[in-house]
């Protein structure tokens, strides 16, 4: 197949984490894949967004841009994490729309979720109660998008706008600045400064009893490629993730064994650490056929191997 033949598929947020993962997925071969950046194509803009969709005509779109970060950039800077992300979600989805783009698979987030319950995260318990303040412009946002999809096919049957609800990811790629990661790779980056300095200890933010669901960004772009291939049989709205979680204790516990660093961590209760729990239902996915395939301790291999190789150098 020539690459005049192949389908086109835009994937807008290509430089991101879960975009440079899905670039790297060797099952996209078979398309023809656009990958503008966002000063090719603002999708807060949205004449500009409406005219390159209406120029390119994409066969199918993956929407994982967003202006995303950890806990700390969330309660900054709540205005702009709901107003870019549902400007994006706004204009993406109405430009394909208007374009005749039948497929569109737009990624949310386990934030979405609300706040309480904790654990069994499943799809139709969205909106039922009260979202984490911390980050909820951007649960917002991301639930506003989630809705035009929907709003959209039950105005048009012919359309196969998905919502895939992955868990937290990590991997080659992410962000490892400690004012804008998230979990893992700050606790990469906490634990390898620590071995470099000699440094005795690390501190955790809270008791460290919290648990998070994390899942290797690569599986996330095996899943989407998987999806792309047949868009009608993915349910309207799918939780993404292993089905299992880890307490913050044991991320620090396996990084410092993947890193090799020997110290002793310490607790700083006055912390904020968001909800105490937050594990997705599965059900769905597993019901599809698919789940990821990379253990934890081999995904913080690679993800730190990355880490050497494009940070701490």
């Amino acid at each position: 197949m020539t690459a005049h033949d192949r389908p086109t598929l835009l994937i807008t947020g290509a430089s991101g984490l879960v975009g440079r993962n899905l670039t790297a997925h060797p099952r996209l071969d078979r398309w023809q894949v656009l990958t503008p950046s966002s000063r090719e194509l603002d999708l807060t803009d949205a004449a500009l967004t409406h005219a390159w969709l209406a120029r390119h005509r994409p066969d199918a779109v993956v929407h994982a841009a967003g202006v995303v970060g950890g806990i700390h950039a969330n309660m900054a800077e709540p205005f702009r994490f709901l107003a870019a992300n549902a400007q994006m979600g706004v204009n993406i989805v109405s430009a394909c729309r208007a374009a005749g783009v039948r497929d569109l698979i737009n990624l949310g987030s386990s934030c979405m979720y609300p706040r309480d319950l904790g654990e069994g995260l499943a799809e139709e318990t969205i909106l039922t109660s009260q979202l984490e303040p911390t980050n909820e412009g951007y649960a917002l946002a991301k639930i506003m998008t989630m809705r035009l999809c929907e709003y959209a096919m039950r105005e048009d049957a012919s359309l196969n706008y998905r919502t895939l609800i992955p868990c937290n990811l990590y991997g080659p790629y992410d962000k490892f600045d400690p004012r804008t990661s998230h979990l893992v790779p700050a606790i990469i980056d906490k634990v390898h400064r620590a071995k470099v300095s000699g440094a005795a200890q690390v501190e955790i933010w809270g008791d460290g009893t919290a648990r998070r669901e994390f899942m290797y960004a690569g599986d996330l772009a095996d899943a989407i490629t998987r999806a792309l291939e047949d868009p009608a049989r993915l349910p309207p709205i799918m939780n993404v993730g292993p089905g299992h979680d880890h307490s913050i204790n044991d991320y620090y516990h396996q990084v410092a064994e993947v890193i090799g660093w020997q110290g002793r961590f310490t607790h700083d209760l006055d912390r904020p650490v968001g909800m105490k729990r937050k594990l997705l239902d599965v059900t769905r996915q597993t019901d599809w056929g698919w789940q990821p395939g990379t253990a934890l301790t081999e995904g913080l291999r690679l993800t730190y191997e990355h880490y050497l190789q494009e940070v701490a150098r």
